[in-house]
């Protein structure tokens, strides 16, 4: 019989995208005064992968990631993510969201993202959100699963992750994890 333990705490990992870059370096202060200081800020990048969002936030968005310094439990996903979609909706005058923005959490093992969108590979959690089971760290890195988005895919995020998982792991050993 197995005997339950109290799960390592994970990194938090916020996926920003906006229709310019004032409105996204906003959405990081709010998200690093409500979450804490982040200890990565990637550079600006165009989000390219997809025209899902054109329709409700137009064409040439921008997209930036950034984790925080401070670890937490996977347990607070639902909340970040209830609370992320707070923040996307005061930014939407009209309904048309200015930002979106995508938390998960890099763990020894995954990455993990929430979604109010149920499907096969994510389980619920609590209160509507699901838990995307987007990666997974075998062999020494990240590898992408059928239904990863191809901007997780991608090798430069993947090498991305593994850095911020490395930073992770060093935070972990720190901590006495």
């Amino acid at each position: 019989m197995s005997k339950p333990n109290q799960a390592q705490p994970v990194k938090l990992f916020f996926s920003v995208f906006a229709k310019d870059a004032a409105r996204l370096n906003e959405t990081i202060k709010t998200l690093s005064f409500a979450y804490g200081q982040p200890d990565f800020i990637s550079e600006m990048i165009s989000f390219d992968y997809t025209d899902y969002y054109c329709a409700e936030m137009g064409e040439n968005l921008v997209r930036r990631f950034l984790t925080i310094e401070k670890l937490i439990g996977p347990e607070e996903l639902p909340d970040i993510k209830l609370a992320t979609n707070g923040i996307e909706d005061q930014s939407a005058p009209s309904g048309q969201r200015q930002v979106n923005i995508d938390p998960g959490y890099i763990s020894t093992a995954n990455f993990i993202l929430a979604t109010g969108k149920s499907y096969t590979h994510r389980p619920y959690l609590r209160d509507g959100i699901y838990a995307d089971l987007t990666l997974v760290y075998q062999g020494k890195k990240f590898r992408s699963l059928p239904w990863t988005y191809p901007d997780y895919a991608d090798e430069k995020q993947l090498l991305m992750l593994g850095k911020i998982r490395a930073r992770y792991l060093l935070q972990l050993k720190m901590t006495g994890q």
